[in-house]
């Protein structure tokens, strides 16, 4: 029984990540939201979830209990990620990643003639889309938390539930 119960979590942690990237996609590629380099960087956790769980569910001997484990610190970096995109988003810091900064000093003109012909990174601090007054950033910090939560904890749910 508790084999069928990992097995069914990581099938819903590998469906929350799949479901969470077409989203994200869709909302880049039809509703033309464009993405920063921070927003990309949060898709990486749902990749490596995905990766993990599709791992974890083909093989055999595999360990789903420490999968889900490995699957919950996950979410829960990538929460600290969003939580640091939405500081940079509400300007309580500065991005590292340097995000779109246009402030360069150029050593010629032909060198600032060429980077008027590409288009120039989005910036992090700048804010596409929001619900009740919230970001994106915001939703997946906390949906991470809940789900790395949820999947650190998992053992010790299943053997309260077997206790009663």
């Amino acid at each position: 029984m508790t084999i069928l119960t990992d097995k069914l979590t990581l099938i819903i942690m590998l469906l929350f990540s799949i479901v969470t990237l077409l989203f994200v996609f869709i909302a880049e590629l039809i509703f033309g939201l464009e993405p920063c380099i921070l927003c990309k960087y949060q898709r990486i956790p749902y990749f490596s979830i995905i990766l993990f769980s599709c791992l974890s569910l083909c093989s055999k001997t595999a360990d789903r209990q420490g999968a889900l484990k490995l699957i919950g610190y996950i979410f829960l970096a990538g929460s600290f990620l969003a939580f640091y995109h939405n500081g940079v988003e509400q300007h309580w810091w500065n991005a590292a990643t340097g995000c779109g900064d246009t402030n360069q000093i150029f050593s010629n003109f032909e060198e600032f003639q060429s980077l008027l012909k590409i288009k120039m990174p989005k910036r992090c601090d700048e804010i596409n889309w929001t619900l009740f007054g919230l970001s994106m950033t915001v939703y997946n910090m906390l949906l991470s938390i809940v789900l790395g939560i949820l999947c650190l904890t998992f053992d010790k749910l299943r053997t309260k539930k077997r206790d009663i």
